[in-house]
């Protein structure tokens, strides 16, 4: 699909928009000047594919925090700046590669003015960030509602001040939990800038809830070319964030990480317990980073079409099935208990050839 045409916006060595593949993102929950365990969750967010880590910074301790933090960690790291311009100094003092500034909460413009100085000389680039949830007074519509034009009439706001000293090193998003409003908001301003947008939903809802309504919103702007960097938000694990970002990456065929699962949802036919095998070789190959496709079965009415389609797969049968490997048998009549294994095995020793032979 085309993407909209941005500039590019440098990151630490990360780059956002301008073509680039889109960035997946997320933000950390601990308490960041516990500096032990915030590298922690961010080598996790790492581990699971997280291309630029957000911390909050409530305070000048955290500010300082990052500069601990960086000496620990490879990911860029994005600071979260609410109401107090001078935590965005402090920050960018500490090594920050990024910042985000919420002109919701940060209103006075000789203060956004001095951040962006300062961010211009170390070479940091600034994210304006509007959220729904915080919207200044004076964008809101006559009865107090939040509306899209209003939510891009605020970016703009942050925007042309930093413009006005030369700043441009700007990445934008436009976030609210309404999946309308936020798509409405997100096709306006990608008509008036040329800047990188960053996608998110925010305040999604519960994990499940959450996942479904982000790739529902994300999905539709992603697929109208919308979007250079992405951020699920959902309550506790961040690094669950990651996993649904990149699922909503890669079923749109926009990157490709770990392997892709074809799974039959099951009927009266189903002889295996195709829930329970996928689950269990999902933990098994929780690690690979390779893509592989990955089909597993219950009966022959889709399933040979789907195994055969796919780089590795298992067609079941009753209480046994069939290892597939880029569309043959690898291993017949294999019983249910040992299947998902079989499978593993397959593939982990044909990726290590891989790997083996560059």
């Amino acid at each position: 699909m085309a993407r909209r045409v941005t500039r590019t916006v440098k990151v630490g060595n990360l780059l956002i928009g301008g073509g680039s593949p889109i960035v997946v993102q997320s933000m950390t929950n601990t308490d960041p000047r516990d500096v032990a365990a915030t590298v922690d969750q961010i080598r996790a967010l790492e581990r699971a594919g997280c291309e630029l880590v957000r911390v909050a910074v409530p305070d000048l301790e955290a500010a300082q925090a990052i500069r601990e933090i960086k000496r620990e960690v490879t990911v860029p790291i994005a600071a979260d700046i609410h109401y107090d311009a001078r935590l965005a100094i402090a920050a960018l003092e500490a090594g920050a590669d990024k910042l985000r500034l919420n002109p919701g909460n940060i209103r006075d413009p000789r203060r956004i003015r001095e951040v962006a100085a300062a961010a211009a000389k170390r070479g940091i680039p600034i994210r304006v960030g509007v959220n729904a949830g915080s919207i200044d007074d004076r964008f809101k519509g006559p009865r107090g509602e939040v509306t899209p034009e209003g939510m891009v009439e605020a970016a703009l706001w942050e925007v042309r001040l930093l413009e006005q000293i030369g700043f441009h090193d700007i990445v934008i998003s436009l976030k609210a939990h309404q999946v309308p409003l936020t798509v409405k908001t997100n096709r306006l301003i990608a008509r008036e800038v040329d800047y990188p947008l960053h996608l998110g939903i925010t305040e999604a809802g519960t994990p499940f809830a959450g996942a479904v309504r982000s790739a529902v919103g994300l999905g539709i702007l992603l697929s109208e070319g919308i979007g250079d960097t992405i951020r699920v938000s959902l309550p506790g694990d961040p690094v669950r964030e990651v996993e649904v970002a990149w699922e909503i990456l890669k079923s749109l065929g926009l990157r490709e990480r770990g392997p892709s699962f074809v799974v039959c949802p099951t009927c009266g036919r189903t002889g295996v317990d195709v829930p329970g095998i996928a689950e269990e070789v999902r933990r098994a190959l929780s690690d690979i980073t390779q893509p592989v496709s990955i089909a597993i079965m219950g009966c022959p009415v889709n399933g040979l079409g789907e195994v055969e389609r796919a780089d590795f797969g298992i067609l079941g049968g009753k209480g046994y099935g069939t290892v597939y490997a880029h569309g043959k048998v690898a291993i017949p009549k294999v019983p249910e208990v040992e299947l998902a294994e079989a499978l593993a095995c397959v593939i982990r020793s044909e990726l290590e050839v891989r790997q083996d032979g560059r």
